[in-house]
């Protein structure tokens, strides 16, 4: 069973920290910067030997260069944008299998907040670190692809199944949920939810990982019934 480790970072951000008990082996998703990350490793005593990058964003690759030095470690990240990731050691694409000690993940394309964006799912755990394509109660904005992907990657995360755990990389829910309140102000799980977010921030607490079965009931985009019906709701939420 992995082990996995929230590190808020920035204003918002969250890296993730991944333990593989049986070989030792850690892995960072998506480090913004270096510092916070090599500090919790050394502190939980593991060895960091991977970093996995979803996308190219500066806010998801700006600490790989400085964990690489320090470390020796691998980076892992999308083929498409590997032009854009200079750090990058090993390029892969949806199909792929990548490995983090005993255990095996599934690279996913799921383009649209840019165009070589990637997702890792780790099966057997149950676990999916989708980097900026879907949030808790949102999804990524359209920055270098169509509403029509985005909806193909709300279909592609949620055949991942309802116990599915989704890390995601920033801590948006309550301006996500507010916007999903203007969407659907009568679906009672998104009210519900809506409280326990409120709950949780103002007393400082994470909102995230969340779950599959939580966005299809609360998830404005991933509840979106069309391409058109996304592309609208996107549209709204930008101009929000």
């Amino acid at each position: 069973m992995l082990k996995i480790v929230r590190i808020p970072v920035l204003s918002d951000n969250y890296v993730w920290l991944v333990h593989e008990p049986v070989s030792g082996e850690t892995m960072v998703v998506d480090p913004a910067v270096a510092p916070p990350v090599l500090e919790k490793a050394e502190e939980l005593g593991w060895k960091i030997s991977q970093i996995w990058n979803t996308h190219w964003h500066p806010d998801h690759t700006g600490g790989n260069a400085e964990i690489k030095q320090a470390t020796g470690c691998t980076i892992t990240g999308p083929a498409a944008e590997a032009g854009r990731i200079p750090t990058l050691d090993v390029q892969v694409k949806g199909g792929d299998v990548v490995r983090l000690g005993d255990v095996t993940a599934d690279v996913l394309d799921v383009p649209a907040h840019t165009a070589g964006h990637i997702a890792f799912h780790f099966a057997e755990d149950q676990a999916a670190f989708v980097g900026d394509t879907l949030f808790a109660m949102g999804c990524g904005r359209l920055f270098e692809g169509t509403a029509e992907q985005m909806f193909g990657n709300m279909r592609a995360l949620e055949a991942l199944g309802d116990d599915t755990a989704i890390y995601c990389a920033h801590e948006y829910t309550l301006s996500n949920g507010r916007f999903a309140l203007t969407v659907e102000p009568d679906n009672t799980a998104l009210v519900q939810r809506m409280a326990e977010v409120v709950a949780l921030r103002d007393r400082g607490e994470p909102t995230v990982p969340t779950t599959i079965a939580l966005e299809k009931a609360t998830n404005p985009f991933m509840r979106a019934t069309s391409v058109a019906e996304l592309a609208a709701r996107r549209a709204a939420k930008d101009a929000a």
